[in-house]
């Protein structure tokens, strides 16, 4: 079996479980963000009285962070009351950040877990080894009650990395590169693994990048191998034990792709698909309107230092606004106890609230029609940010970092040489 199946087999309470077989498998954690509102109303219309484990359940107000409407905030309100009442004590308000980063800052993300959530980025999670999945309200309500979920158990591709990133490459660059190669659809209800050398050189943010951005392929879940990075990332963080599973030798993938980077150009996905990836040299002086770096895949502390390095000592371009998102509270206050927060505000950068934003684009950075926006995050959908007729290009956090320098889109290598 593939490590994946092992942990679906023993949350099913099975010696072994094979592809496109059906399981219900137990929840180790279930979580819900604020856009889900239908999650309760689901519990009680399926008869929902008390919750199955309130210690299993967390809600995160990250979307909506903080309330810029009378709908959102009685959203917040309602989810507030429902954990006061089902004592459920892990809620995450809109001071915490994105669901994903604040699920791994409190240490609930651990190896060999069954994580689920409200929201499809949850294969991120993989980064540590986990089963991380997205589902819908009706689904989510049915943990609440059950505790548990059926799966379909899926099949496995893995993309083996190779090689050493160049100066000015990271991993969303190679994600994109892959995604680009192997199209949106290459993915839908598999598995992603990733393997190889080139992951010894990154770390645990670049592997959450990595990870993250499988769901643009349609996967179910993803998975890297843990490791003494994973080991050392969790040290501090988990103080219960866990198990690490391990695929078997001569697992048959239902398809495997290597990669080697060592000569990996920046990456950008252009308007309106994430898989019309291209090298960023084919885009050089495209003017942005809008740089933003942030969201569940580009506001790590990682990502703002890089930033920070690239901008320090400059003034992001006149014609551009930078909007820098922390992913959690903890990256916040690393990045102000670091300095990053303050070289990036006095290059002009305009900080907002940890949490979603402009990723999702309902109320803070939307885009006016005809703009251009470069971002860090996951998506370049038309609207996705704002107006259906603005254009997002999706890069690495230094890509974006030297867009706002530069006030087009430019090459970040060049501001990168001397490391």
């Amino acid at each position: 079996m593939h490590a994946i199946e092992k942990i679906l087999a023993k949350a099913a309470g099975k010696a072994s479980v094979a592809t496109g077989e059906i399981v219900n498998c137990q929840v180790d954690l279930a979580e819900v963000n604020d856009i889900y509102l239908q999650t309760i109303r689901s519990f009680f219309e399926m008869g929902g009285k008390k919750v199955h484990d309130p210690k299993k359940i967390t809600f995160v107000l990250d979307h909506y962070a903080p309330a810029s409407t009378i709908q959102q905030a009685e959203n917040q309100k309602q989810m507030r009351e429902f954990c006061r009442a089902q004592g459920i004590e892990l809620l995450f308000d809109v001071d915490q950040g994105v669901c994903h980063q604040v699920m791994v800052d409190r240490g609930l993300v651990y190896p060999g877990m069954v994580l689920v959530a409200t929201n499809s980025h949850t294969i991120i999670h993989g980064a540590f080894g986990a089963f991380g999945t997205g589902v819908g309200a009706t689904d989510l309500a049915t943990i609440m009650i059950t505790g548990k979920l059926w799966f379909r158990v899926p099949e496995i591709i893995r993309i083996h990395l190779e090689g050493k990133l160049p100066k000015g490459v990271f991993a969303k660059d190679v994600i994109l590169k892959v995604i680009g190669d192997l199209g949106a659809d290459s993915a839908v209800y598999k598995g992603v693994e990733f393997s190889g050398p080139l992951l010894k050189t990154l770390g645990v943010s670049e592997r959450m990048t990595l990870c993250n951005m499988t769901t643009e392929m349609g996967a179910k879940t993803s998975y890297i191998q843990p490791d003494e990075i994973t080991r050392e990332f969790l040290h501090k963080r988990i103080k219960h034990d866990y198990e690490i599973f391990f695929t078997d030798a001569g697992y048959p993938y239902a398809a495997e792709h290597t990669y080697d980077m060592s000569n990996l150009e920046p990456q950008l996905a252009a308007p309106h698909s994430v898989d019309n990836a291209h090298p960023l040299r084919e885009f050089l002086g495209r003017p942005v309107q809008q740089a933003f770096l942030g969201s569940c895949t580009g506001g790590r502390v990682e990502d703002l230092a890089i930033a920070a390095r690239i901008l320090k000592g400059k003034k992001v371009h006149r014609g551009t606004r930078f909007l820098v998102v922390p992913a959690s509270q903890g990256v916040l206050l690393e990045a102000m106890a670091k300095g990053y927060m303050q070289t990036l505000v006095e290059a002009g950068a305009t900080f907002v609230t940890p949490g979603c934003a402009a990723c999702l684009g309902i109320h803070q950075g939307i885009l006016a029609a005809g703009e251009t926006c470069i971002s860090a995050a996951s998506r370049n959908f038309p609207g996705r940010m704002g107006s259906p007729q603005a254009e997002i290009y999706v890069g690495s956090p230094a890509a974006v970092a030297a867009a706002a320098l530069e006030g087009k889109i430019a090459d970040p290598a060049k501001y990168l040489e001397s490391a």
